[in-house]
This record gives structure tokens, C-alpha cells and sequence, in this order.
């Protein structure tokens, strides 16, 4: 009989010291760069009401989530899948006079009961930062610097963006391409796949176009502009064209897929996924959106927000990140000196027995008398 009592539910695991160390540090450096431009921390519990969870936003499903029967109310209960809707929640209710724009930040990890797509993982490490009260270029333009900047001080390289119109097929039925309601949601399922067949049959020949308008930003830009809607694209193309000319200086690679719906189910009119090189699937994603609730007024309260998902970039860069110095203590230290040092930076392991060695417990300095010395 085989003793699983080491064993880990599928899509959960351990993180050993290397890959903690580059955790902790990724997370810092988002959140550092979250910090200086404006946004605070705040920290929701890991369980809410599941009708809480799942009724902020649309597209949150909550059979996704773990839930359980709290014991205490009798009510239902859900561990998150999202950080957005707690946000949204606290915007609405605890920060409802706060002044608008809002800027909050977080940090922390979600669970799903199954994992996404070809990712197996269930727990994942969540960063993001969200723009209660604006969901206009400026907006768009400043979380994307941020989001940029946070993945970058994370030790990205070559970040890249997917530009995306979520509610694209919506703005194009009202009156440019009109259809019937019951085929907008097979238009919308045919353009995610970029079947051109698909689309005709589903009564979606005007859509045609839209799977073509897509690649480089610059190319695929001119592509959207081209297809002839009386007008209404007019304004999310020269929207778009203005984000992206402001986080040019980023350096980060622009492309368009404007009917792409996977991921942005309670986006409004503009969307974006992160990618990185050498990091397998997307960063991270972002965009405006709206917030359901009672403080909300009818149509929900706008805001602007992206969250990051850092653990493929932290696998990729953690065996190469060095370990930290650290002072070995010998039998007999000065607890003083060694009070200092660590007060200065140094991290320090002291010796607990005879045994010990500095090559033993992972030093790369020993402290000789009052000196450090790097080992040879």
C-alpha cells in the first residue's frame, strides 16, 4: 500500500527557499511599483459569502470556486478565484465617500477548482491594481504603464501587449452590423475561434473582416480602420491608437486581436493581455470594466484595472537569481556584532553545535573575530 501522507492535491505544490526567495522578491517589486504610483494595499479574507463573490461582476462564475457551508450562518461560502470582485466590494462598501478616482492595490493567492486551459495549477499568486471611478484613456493609459512597469521591476524582459475590444460584437450589433439576439453570442464564439465559416454560417458575413484585423498593432490597426462601420468604431480606434502611442516609451511590443472574448467576460470597451519572452502563457490581463452593487447606481460603477499572475515568470527566473549572502556565526559569536550585521542587511546562520561549518549550512562569509570574510 503506497503512503500518500506527502502527497499534494493535483494543480497545488510547495515552494522550496530559491523559488520563496524570487517569490517574495517579485512580489515586493510589484508592489513597489504599485506603491509609488499612488495605489494602497488592501487585504480581503481569503473566504466571503459566495453570493458576495459572484455577483460583483459579470463573467465570475462561481462554480469555479471552492464553496462549503459556513457553520456559523448556514449561508454558503466560497474561497476567491478572483481578486477583482473583493476590490469591487470594498470600493462599494467600506471606501464607498472615499474620493474618486480610487487606487487600490493587492496581493495574494486564489484558487480554482480546476485548473486553466493546459495550466494545471489551482493556486495561483494574484498582483494587481485597480482604478475605481475612471475608465477613460488616461486611465487605460496609466495602468498599463503601471502593470509595464510592475512586470519589468519583477525582472520580465521584452513584455509584450495584446490590445482587445470586449465589447466589440455589442457596439457592431446595436447598429453598424446588426443581428439577431439570439446569434450574438455565435458570432462572438466563431470570431474567438477565427473560424471565417463558422462565422458566415452564424449569420456573421460582416464580421468576416474582424479575423483579419489582427498581429502588429500598426498593421492591424489600419485593418480595423478599414472595415467600413458608419462610424462606430471611430472613437475605441482613435482610443486605441492614443494608449498606445503613449506607452510606446515602455518599450513593449503592441499587437491587436480586437475580437478576442476569452478572459475578458466583465470587460467593457477595452482589454489587454501581458506576455513576456521565454514565459510560457500570458502575465497577466487588464482592462475597464464595470462594478455591480448597491452603491453602484444602475449601470454599475466604472473602473479601470489589471491583474498579474507572476508564478511562470517566477519559475523561469528563480534558478537563475543568485542566493543572498549569509554570515556564518561560529560557536561563541559576538551576539552584538552579529546584531549589527543583520541590522546593516547581512542575513547570518549561527553554529548550534561543533559540527556545523559555514559550507554546511549555506554561507558564503563567515565571521572571523569582529570581520566578515567571504569564504574562499
Amino acid at each position: 500500500m503506497t503512503d500518500d501522507t506527502d502527497l499534494l492535491p493535483e494543480g497545488l505544490e510547495d515552494r522550496l527557499p530559491r523559488e520563496a526567495a524570487t517569490t517574495t522578491r517579485a512580489m515586493r517589486s510589484i508592489q513597489d511599483v504599485m506603491h509609488g504610483h499612488g495605489y494602497d494595499r488592501v487585504l480581503p479574507p481569503m473566504i466571503e459569502f459566495e453570493k458576495s463573490l459572484a455577483s460583483r461582476m459579470a463573467g465570475i462564475q462561481s462554480r469555479r470556486m471552492f464553496r462549503f457551508v459556513d457553520p456559523s450562518s448556514l449561508r454558503m461560502m466560497a474561497l476567491r478565484s478572483d481578486f477583482t470582485p473583493q476590490i469591487g466590494r470594498i470600493a462599494q462598501g467600506r471606501l464607498a465617500g472615499a474620493a474618486r478616482p480610487l487606487r487600490l492595490m493587492y496581493a495574494g493567492q486564489v484558487l480554482t477548482i480546476k485548473g486553466d486551459g493546459l495550466d494545471p495549477a489551482r493556486e495561483k499568486l494574484q498582483c494587481g491594481a485597480e482604478l475605481i471611478g475612471a475608465d477613460n484613456v488616461a486611465a487605460a493609459i496609466e495602468i498599463l504603464i503601471v502593470a509595464i512597469e510592475a512586470l519589468q521591476a519583477a525582472g520580465a524582459r521584452s513584455v509584450s501587449v495584446d490590445f482587445t475590444l470586449p465589447d466589440l460584437v455589442d457596439t457592431l450589433a446595436a447598429k453598424a452590423f446588426p443581428l439577431e439576439p439570439g446569434a450574438i453570442e455565435a458570432v462572438r464564439r466563431e470570431l474567438d475561434t477565427k473560424d471565417a465559416g463558422g462565422l458566415r454560417d452564424a449569420g456573421g458575413e460582416a464580421y468576416v473582416p474582424l479575423i483579419y484585423a489582427t498581429g502588429d498593432f500598426d498593421g492591424a490597426i489600419e485593418k480595423l480602420a478599414a472595415i467600413d462601420a458608419g462610424g462606430a468604431l471611430a472613437s475605441r480606434i482613435a482610443a486605441l491608437r492614443e494608449i498606445a502611442a503613449a506607452i510606446a516609451p515602455t518599450g513593449a511590443r503592441l499587437t491587436l486581436d480586437p475580437s478576442e472574448r476569452h478572459g475578458f467576460e466583465y470587460q467593457s470597451w477595452f482589454g489587454f493581455t501581458l506576455y513576456a519572452e521565454g514565459v510560457r502563457g500570458l502575465l497577466g490581463r487588464g482592462g475597464t470594466y464595470r462594478i455591480a452593487g448597491a452603491n453602484a447606481g444602475g449601470e454599475g460603477e466604472v473602473a479601470t484595472g489589471f491583474s498579474l499572475y507572476p508564478d511562470a515568470l517566477i519559475d523561469l527566473i528563480a534558478q537563475s537569481e543568485p542566493l543572498s549572502d549569509k554570515v556564518f556565526l561560529p560557536l561563541g559569536h559576538d551576539r552584538e556584532v552579529a546584531a549589527r550585521l543583520r541590522s546593516i542587511g547581512w542575513r547570518t546562520a549561527a553554529a548550534l553545535s561543533e559540527g556545523d561549518s559555514a559550507v554546511s549550512l549555506g554561507c558564503s562569509h563567515t565571521l572571523d573575530g569582529g570581520e566578515v570574510v567571504a569564504l574562499a
